[in-house]
């Protein structure tokens, strides 16, 4: 069953960086990615049925860093849809941040359902995306030049980041949300032209990564 976006709906994107994507220096405060897509996408299909379009992502952002906003930044606006992408900043913090520390699945899944529970109560519908990280080579800087991450890095954050892609599909069928599966997805599509084509440093979509994310999304919804 997708979910079905009535007119007057108020829509609402949060999460980290991948959803943030330089919101606030865009004109409509939509960023520059596959927010945006999507919304021009539905726009372009559904001129009968407009949308209130919300992003209140923030860069960097972990579960914890959301759960503190959440009243503010989310509930408070009532949205009638909720789209959510957090986890890449939860995953591998202890090696971009001095003071950072290895954030258990327990903790992240706890963090997490508390941001979906009053959603829930309020009859929100939610978009689960799941965090995600492409299989890139080479080494690239992270953190705005604060570590350089290579294959050793990139495999301890894999290690790291399965069980957090597991406690949001949980999530997702504990309150009937709508899953999109993003980690599986990219790696189907890296099957084909190399990861790189998807985000050029294995977190961070690319045009066309975004372009994925927005169809994926807009095949959720109707």
């Amino acid at each position: 069953m997708t979910i079905t976006v009535r007119p007057g709906s108020t829509v609402m994107f949060t999460g980290d960086s991948i959803t943030d994507c330089q919101r606030l220096e865009s004109e409509d405060g939509l960023g520059f990615g596959y927010p945006l897509r999507v919304a021009g996408e539905w726009g372009l299909r559904h001129p009968d049925r407009p949308v209130t379009w919300l992003n209140t992502g923030i860069a960097g952002n972990k579960v914890r860093d959301l759960e503190a906003r959440w009243q503010a930044d989310v509930l408070d606006a009532r949205p009638d849809v909720v789209s959510i992408l957090v986890g890449v900043n939860d995953m591998g913090w202890h090696t971009l941040d001095p003071e950072g520390y290895e954030i258990p699945a327990e903790e992240f899944e706890a963090g997490y359902d508390r941001l979906l529970a009053p959603l829930a109560e309020a009859g929100t519908e939610l978009i689960l995306i799941e965090p995600f990280l492409l299989p890139i080579h080479g080494v690239v800087e992270a953190g705005a030049g604060v570590a350089l991450i290579g294959e050793k890095e990139r495999e301890e954050w894999r290690t790291d980041l399965d069980p957090k892609i597991q406690v949001v599909r949980k999530l997702a069928r504990k309150y009937s949300a709508q899953l999109l599966a993003a980690d599986g997805m990219f790696a189907e599509l890296s099957a084909t032209t190399g990861p790189e084509y998807w985000a050029a440093d294995g977190v961070h979509p690319t045009p066309a990564g975004h372009a994925a994310l927005a169809a994926a999304w807009l095949r959720l919804v109707g």
